[in-house]
């Protein structure tokens, strides 16, 4: 029975070992696989970055061999280059020496002639372009002196034209006043004689229609709608000023007929509504919006009746400011006339300035080519020095010690034969010191 008990101890021990050492077994096992799995990516990841730089070391080599071809083809480039620049320089040293022999020829005769010819050429420009520009300057004094007493002139008539205003204002309104009792019925004629007063006016003040003022021009507004303004000022700058003339004579006319005064008041109210009508009217129309035209923010209503205005400015003293609101000045005679002198004035002043400008622009011009003509005179200088230096040169070659009169000479003196009894200019004629040295 023990021995039963023995076997079967050593059979479960033998059992207990065996599964120990399976288990290690395993275990050594999987770490095998790991190992061998990780040197594997190693192999792999080494395989694939020696792919990759045996292709770069193939790109490089491709690089490499374009690189020689390119440098073969600036070698031969280089060389062909060297021989024709050598080529070249061998016929620049050609012709060189052939230009030498042949200026040494001609030089003494182009110079002469080029002299003479410049003398006289020079002068005769001088004289072409010296006369303009003298007549030029003395006009240029002349419309200078010009500008400066017509300045003082319009400065001087100004103050006169201003102080006569007055009393053609008087006059205009008395007039007007007695075209009014004559026209009371008439609101159409009444209207043509206010835009003819209006265009008097113009014209007196010294703008001239078609210019400086146009009349009943057809434009449209921000909205297509046709306007046509009375008058319409043209001012420097391309700007303008737009003028309407109105003429309410039924009410005022009858506020002076009667003597009653509840007539009278109601008269005068009609008279200033008749006005207010006007400014509504005219504020109505917004000329400021043309397109054509640049106007400043207001436009201007002219009375024509000056006392007409002041009676209805005195009795009813929010009118102007109410026509002010709509962007509309109240003027009568007095203040148009005096507005329109300033306008004059202004576009004067502008033509003065203009003219002044160009003569600026013209004395500049000719300050200009008067300068460029004397650049040219110091090239045409610098090119006869030079000249005259390469024909000194050129005969020094020829007289100088050694040079070719020399050798000339001692060709005569040895004998030689010429078909022409000819003797040499005096202005070559060289010293005789080396007669010593010739041949005998």
């Amino acid at each position: 029975m023990e021995i039963v008990y023995i076997i079967f101890g050593l059979a479960l021990g033998a059992g207990v070992m065996w599964f120990v050492l399976q288990a290690k077994s395993k275990n050594i096992l999987d770490a095998s696989e790991n190992e061998k799995q990780h040197w594997q990516d190693r192999q792999e990841q080494q395989q694939t970055a020696y792919d990759q730089l045996r292709t770069e070391l193939q790109s490089e080599r491709g690089k490499v061999e374009s690189l020689k071809e390119e440098r073969g083809k600036w070698v031969a480039s280089h060389e062909a280059l060297s021989e024709k620049l050598r080529e070249q320089k061998a016929e620049l040293e050609q012709l060189q020496e052939k230009f030498t022999k042949e200026f040494e020829l001609v030089a003494n005769r182009v110079m002469r002639q080029n002299t003479e010819v410049f003398n006289e050429h020079s002068k005769k420009n001088m004289t072409e372009i010296l006369d303009p520009l003298k007549e030029k300057l003395k006009d240029f004094e002349q419309k200078v002196e010009t500008v400066h007493k017509e300045n003082i002139r319009q400065n001087s008539t100004l103050t006169e034209q201003i102080s006569g205003l007055k009393m053609l204002n008087e006059q205009m309104s008395k007039d007007a006043l007695h075209l009014a009792n004559a026209l009371k019925g008439d609101s159409k004629t009444q209207g043509d004689w206010g835009e003819m007063q209006l265009e008097m006016i113009l014209e007196r003040s010294g703008l001239t229609k078609g210019v400086t003022y146009t009349t009943q021009s057809g434009m449209r507004d921000e909205e297509g709608n046709l306007k046509k303004p009375d008058f319409i000022i043209n001012l420097p700058e391309d700007k303008h000023m737009v003028i309407d003339a109105k003429v309410s004579l039924s009410d005022y006319e009858r506020y002076y007929q009667t003597e009653a005064p509840e007539e009278k008041e109601r008269f005068l109210k009609g008279h200033i509504q008749s006005l207010r009508n006007h400014i509504r009217e005219l504020g109505g129309k917004n000329y400021q919006a043309l397109y054509q035209i640049n106007t400043p923010d207001y436009v201007l209503m002219y009375v024509p009746i000056e006392p007409a205005l002041t009676l209805a400015m005195q009795h009813d003293r929010q009118l102007f400011d109410e026509a002010f609101s709509k962007r509309i000045l109240l003027v009568s005679s007095t203040t148009l006339m005096a507005t329109m002198k300033t306008v004059a004035f202004i576009w004067k002043q502008e033509n003065l300035t203009r003219n002044v400008m160009e003569i600026s622009r013209q004395g500049g011009a000719m300050y200009d080519k008067f300068v460029s003509l004397l650049e040219d005179l110091s090239k045409i200088k610098s090119h006869l020095d030079k000249s005259l230096k390469a024909y000194e040169e050129v005969e020094k070659k020829i007289t100088g010690r050694g040079g070719v009169m020399t050798r000339i000479e001692q060709l005569r003196s040895l004998g030689a034969k010429t078909t022409k009894e000819r003797s040499i200019p005096q202005e070559f004629k060289i010293n005789t010191a080396d007669e010593n040295n010739l041949i005998p």
